[in-house]
């Protein structure tokens, strides 16, 4: 593997976010920013039940409140329901015969200002039949169960059962045969900026501003919504103050009440979530059972793998069809598994919605698998990184594949390497040779290791398109439909084009998702926006491109082919003397007709093949264009007497994307954006549920790593150089995302003997493990 950053003049280069600016002054401008004359503040009403019969809704007392404009209920919408795929449309933006969720939304107020709104809501009269609830998917799948929706017998949203090589067989020429049940929680985004929107129709045209990573997955929604054809649908993207999936991908109550009470107001109208609507109402990762059974050689080699997984739904569909094939789908990668069996079930339950979340599915079972490793690796006393190395996959060579049992397509994979230089950072070899404890305290180092797939190809429209266009004064402008949402996208696909064109960074400039002119793009998730809106914009920098060294050629007297442009030069490449400054070839290629026009345009084809819905009944197919691999070691400090964890300064981590296009910001995705969200989720963050009802819709109490609890590990950059991506690329930092949690949990195991199968380690469950295993120990 060959670091090929000096070849490139701007790729490979850690150069400044073009955001940044905007953002460090506070001249950036979010959703909730926005504002108009004449605008309307709207409240959603919510229902006190996590499962009841509407029987009456009685809005005439807020309808008559001074300063209401509008009052809508469910009803209003036409009997419209959305969701990810035609047979999965089983949600209404306000509920209409019965909610399946405490604070389901059931109606919508617009007023003057917010204190109105809100009165205005307390003044609607909903009478309610409170039915039976159902909170544990357990309980859920039982015959006789109550039903969330009557058409979904015991409860089942979704469920797969797939069988790849013989794993009876395996089991049963395995050395070491273990089983064990691993459970993760619910968990929020964490992200401070909650969902807000500014709707307003004008000239029959609906315009929207939102807080969505994906404009183009509403745009659609909204035409079928409201039964309008596109082109009279406008969707105006801010700048997005963080995503990670779920809420800001798809539609929330918010988004369709505010369309719908500006059409009945003619007025513009605001609605921005309060963060305890977004910590009860919005989407969640999944809670999920994993059960985990895995045969290995008396060296160590995987044999066989099955999965049982149960995941919590939630009320309503959303992604979870998709969720559950990546939880099991991404399995055989990164280690090599001839023989894979799993049954699989997303049950629908009464409690908020389930949807994506930042290592999508993959995070759930790799939390599992990898820390079920550890106890084994154990008991055949094998080093928890051998163990690791010896499973993983091997780089291919270059032209030749590696398929995985169940088919997934990988040309690359620093694997390998990842581990051997997160070891080699942390200095593995030499941490065991000395003093783990200072008193109460223990130390202890765990490990794991992760892919995740780039370039998520699923249904539908799934390809990007881009523009460059090259004014006449010489700078460039990039229009793409892809969102950032704050991983940086928009920077590099500035410097992909300034790399093509042989400009500077400071001669682009990338304009935000307008959907009245930027192509449609499916939007930010499964690590899709560099894979496809870079090869997009790859494309349409090498279209203008070719039509300046035209008009180039012509003035040199030469053909096009025979030159080439860098540092703002058009030169002849066999004597980089003759040249033409790059202004002047611009102007002669823009007035060489009456008014010519330079615009390149490019689209990426890459997600519109090889993957089908039918890979959800068999589980066989690539539903990635490639794939990312990392590896981290952490240590922490456990206080045996209190059950506390920490995390301490000295980890380390290594990540395979292929090749980064911006090392400072692939860097800053994987250790702030991953690494310690993972130290999140392993130690601190769950939601805490008492029949339906979120019991920590704060941040005080939901809790979270403050700064000095989330330390920046070393870093180590793999390079593979993708043949699929462009430039080489891959995703970077879902791959992180779903080794941090597994490292932490076997550093503990390794500092005190015990494992937590039960996210997150808090004080009291490990310092409940450490007095059941000091107990089992004294009966022995």
């Amino acid at each position: 593997m060959e670091d090929n950053k000096n070849n490139y003049a701007v790729l490979g280069k850690s150069v400044p976010r073009v955001d940044a600016p905007l953002k460090v002054t506070g001249q950036a401008k979010y959703a909730a920013d926005y504002e108009m004359a004449g605008m309307l503040w709207g409240i959603i009403k919510r229902a006190p039940y996590a499962h009841a019969r509407i029987l009456s809704i009685d809005t005439s007392k807020a309808e008559k409140l001074p300063g209401v404009k509008g009052v809508i209920i469910g009803k209003d919408f036409g009997g419209f329901k959305w969701g990810w795929q035609a047979h999965t449309r089983d949600e209404t933006p306000l509920a209409v015969d019965k909610v399946r969720y405490m604070y389901e939304g059931v109606a919508a107020v617009a007023a003057i200002n917010k204190d109105i709104a809100e009165e205005a809501c307390d003044l609607i009269d909903v009478q309610y039949e409170e039915l039976p609830a159902v909170f544990d998917p357990f309980e859920a799948m039982k015959e006789g169960a109550p039903l969330v929706h009557e058409d979904k017998p015991r409860n089942i949203l979704v469920e797969y059962h797939w069988d790849f090589g013989d794993v009876d067989k395996a089991f049963d020429e395995s050395y070491l045969v273990r089983e064990d049940l691993f459970q993760t929680p619910r968990m929020g985004k964490g992200y401070i900026e909650p969902p807000a929107v500014l709707a307003w129709w004008e000239h029959d045209t609906l315009h929207y501003i939102g807080a969505k990573g994906s404009p183009y997955m509403l745009w659609r929604i909204f035409g079928r919504a409201f039964k309008l054809p596109l082109s009279k649908v406008r969707v105006i993207q801010p700048i997005i103050g963080c995503d990670f999936g779920g809420t800001k991908n798809d539609g929330h109550a918010l988004d369709f009440a505010a369309i719908l009470l500006a059409k009945k107001t003619a007025r513009p109208v605001k609605i921005v979530y309060t963060q305890w609507e977004e910590l009860t109402t919005c989407l969640r990762r999944h809670a999920m059972w994993v059960r985990v059974k895995m045969g290995l050689s008396k060296d160590g080699l995987i044999k066989g793998l099955y999965t049982n997984v149960v995941a919590d739904g939630g009320a309503y569909a959303r992604m979870s069809p998709v969720t559950m094939y990546l939880t099991n789908g991404q399995c055989t990668v990164p280690y090599k598994i001839d023989n894979f069996r799993t049954d699989t079930w997303n049950i629908y339950t009464n409690n908020p919605i389930a949807a994506a979340m930042r290592g999508h599915g993959m995070y759930h079972t790799r939390y599992a698998i990898d820390c079920q490793l550890d106890l084994m690796a154990k008991e055949l006393g094998i080093d928890p990184v051998e163990i690791r190395h010896k499973n993983s996959i091997d780089n291919p060579k270059p032209g030749e594949i590696y398929y995985t049992v169940n088919k997934l397509r990988v040309a690359t994979c620093g694997i390998k390497e990842c581990i051997e230089q997160s070891a080699k950072l942390f200095g593995w070899d030499e941490y065991h040779k000395t003093k783990k404890t200072d008193g109460p305290i223990a130390r202890g180092a765990g490990i794991a290791a992760s892919a995740f797939l780039s370039g998520a190809r699923l249904t539908g429209h799934n390809s990007c398109s881009a523009i460059v266009r090259i004014n006449e004064d010489g700078s460039v402008n990039v229009l793409t439909g892809a969102s950032d949402v704050g991983m940086g996208s928009d920077t590099a696909m500035c410097a992909i084009a300034a790399e093509v064109l042989g400009v500077g960074m400071k001669d682009v400039e990338i304009k935000r998702v307008d959907t009245a002119y930027s192509y449609p793009d499916p939007g930010s998730y499964g690590s899709r926006v560099t894979i496809y809106a870079g090869e997009a914009t790859m494309k349409a920098a090498e279209d203008a491109k070719r039509q300046l060294l035209e008009a180039a050629s012509k003035e040199m007297n030469v053909f096009p082919e025979e030159l080439e442009i860098r540092d703002k030069k058009v030169f002849i490449k066999t004597d980089e003397t003759r040249y033409l400054p790059w202004l002047d070839v611009v102007r002669a290629a823009c007035y060489a007709n009456i008014g010519n026009v330079i615009v390149g345009k490019g689209v990426s084809r890459k997600g519109t093949k090889g993957f089908s819905p039918k890979a959800f009944s068999t589980g066989e197919g690539d539903v990635g264009t490639n794939y990312g691999f990392a590896a981290q070691i952490n240590e922490v400090e456990v206080d045996t007497e209190t059950g506390v964890v920490r995390c301490t300064e000295k980890s380390s981590m290594a990540d395979d994307c292929g090749f980064p296009l911006n090392p400072a910001i692939v860097e800053t995705q994987c250790i702030g954006g991953s690494y310690h969200q993972s130290i999140s989720a392993a130690l601190y963050e769950e939601f805490v549920m008492d029949k339906g009802s979120t019991l920590n819709p704060n941040f005080v109490d939901y809790k979270r790593p403050r700064a000095y609890e989330a330390p920046f590990p070393k870093f180590a950059h793999v390079i593979t150089n993708d043949p699929y991506g462009p430039f080489g690329v891959k995703e970077c930092s879902e791959a992180t995302t779903c080794t941090g949690a597994p490292a932490v949990i076997n550093a503990i195991y390794d500092a005190t003997g015990v494992m937590i199968k039960n996210m997150p380690a808090t004080p009291e469950k490990v310092w409940r493990a450490l007095k059941e295993k000091k107990e089992a120990e004294k009966n022995k």
